[in-house]
């Protein structure tokens, strides 16, 4: 990778996170902390405001945003690709907002990857099973409470038809299965469980924090699944 090259992939990976270490971007790029302290150097004289914090790392000062010039061919196949996913083993609100999001990025690439894009995704197409179960608009409510660490009040009816009210600390999602899961924290129990998203009949954040604390981490949950990964 050239120096040019190397110095807009910094850039945009300062973008996509809060804070970014020295050692981090020298991992990504094969390169020395030196030669980091340089290329930051080298940005900040090009006018890109990167600035830094004690024990965390770059950042790119805020307000500031570098549209993307352009996407390799792989870039693209991948991007395609990932909305026919979306579009069958999302919910409808992920596959809303991937297609508003996907639009955006189609808007700053040049006319030939337009045309590239519009003619691959013609012939890209991927048919879920029947039992697949999409109807649902949860996961970004879940996302944002997971992030967040806020409780949500929920309405789910089990495999027995029998509906319940509960409070619960979501902890992560879970595809398996062939379908979305919520793990949580269920204040009714007193125990961490696993909801089925297509069986929950509504939802919504609370804005409450967390009553619990220390959750133990999702891949330890996983561990315990009737599931072969």
């Amino acid at each position: 990778m050239n120096r040019i090259d190397r110095l807009f992939g910094i850039s945009t990976m300062l973008q996509t996170k809060k804070y970014v270490p020295a050692e981090k971007i020298a991992d990504k790029f094969g390169i020395s902390v030196r030669t980091v302290y340089r290329d930051i150097k080298a940005l900040c004289e090009q006018g890109i405001p990167v600035s830094f914090e004690q024990h965390k790392g770059y950042f790119l000062v805020q307000g500031y945003f570098l549209p993307p010039v352009s996407f390799s061919t792989d870039e693209a196949n991948a991007l395609i690709l990932m909305e026919a996913m979306v579009s069958a083993f999302a919910d409808k609100g992920i596959h809303k907002h991937y297609g508003s999001a996907l639009n955006k990025i189609k808007a700053v690439l040049r006319s030939g990857q337009k045309e590239y894009i519009e003619g691959l995704a013609n012939n890209i197409k991927l048919q879920a099973p029947p039992c697949v179960d999409n109807s649902f608009e949860y996961l970004g409510v879940l996302q944002n409470a997971i992030a967040t660490r806020q409780m949500v009040e929920m309405t789910y009816k089990n495999k027995k038809e029998e509906t319940s009210r509960r409070e619960l600390e979501p902890i992560g999602l879970i595809f398996y299965a062939l379908s979305w899961h919520m793990v949580g924290w269920c204040h009714k129990r007193d125990a961490y469980r696993d909801f089925k998203v297509s069986r929950i009949l509504s939802l919504r954040d609370t804005g409450k924090p967390f009553r619990k604390k220390g959750h133990m981490a999702l891949e330890d949950y996983m561990k315990m699944l009737p599931v072969n990964y």
